[in-house]
């Protein structure tokens, strides 16, 4: 039960700040303004009508709302199917679905993706993107991070089993 209210908060969390962040861009930005935080960071107001770095974005939103529904539910699935004491899992899986229902949400309401965060050089610029992806990114690195530790563990009770 506990697992389930702090998995909820974290995907609510995730969702709140992703579209408050959306919609501050989309009123006080003008599209394709950018303003410059840092040397090398700015605030890009931009659409993606695809997924990742633009891609599938001739797709149109009904196919890609589709994948990312199918998405959440594989990532439920193993949520409900990873053991309690896997924490940083967990903390994965609702960032995770937080980032993919906020990006379901930009889909199905507007027909893209808003997304503002870009890191630059002078010759040089990132993908810009929002709050849904980072949580994404964030979950799939801790996803890979639990994976990872919980194979040295146990690696190290088949090494010593006692």
């Amino acid at each position: 039960m506990r697992k389930s209210v702090s998995g909820f908060v974290i995907v609510l969390l995730v969702v709140l700040v992703d579209q408050a962040t959306k919609y501050w861009v989309e009123t006080q930005m003008a599209y394709q303004q950018q303003n410059e935080l840092l040397s090398f960071f700015s605030l890009f107001r931009t659409h993606n009508e695809g997924i990742a770095f633009s891609m599938l974005r001739g797709l149109g939103p009904w196919p890609l709302i589709i994948i990312a529904l199918a998405v959440v539910c594989f990532v439920l699935w193993l949520w409900r199917s990873t053991p309690p004491d896997r924490w940083l899992s967990h903390l994965a899986f609702g960032l995770i679905i937080g980032g993919a229902i906020g990006n379901i949400i930009d889909r199905a309401f507007n027909g893209y993706v808003v997304d503002m965060f870009l890191f630059h050089l002078e010759n040089w610029s990132f993908a810009v993107f929002n709050v849904a992806d980072v949580a994404i990114s964030i979950g799939a690195g801790l996803v890979i991070l639990d994976e990872l530790i919980t194979w040295r563990k146990t690696k190290a009770i088949d090494k010593n089993p006692e």
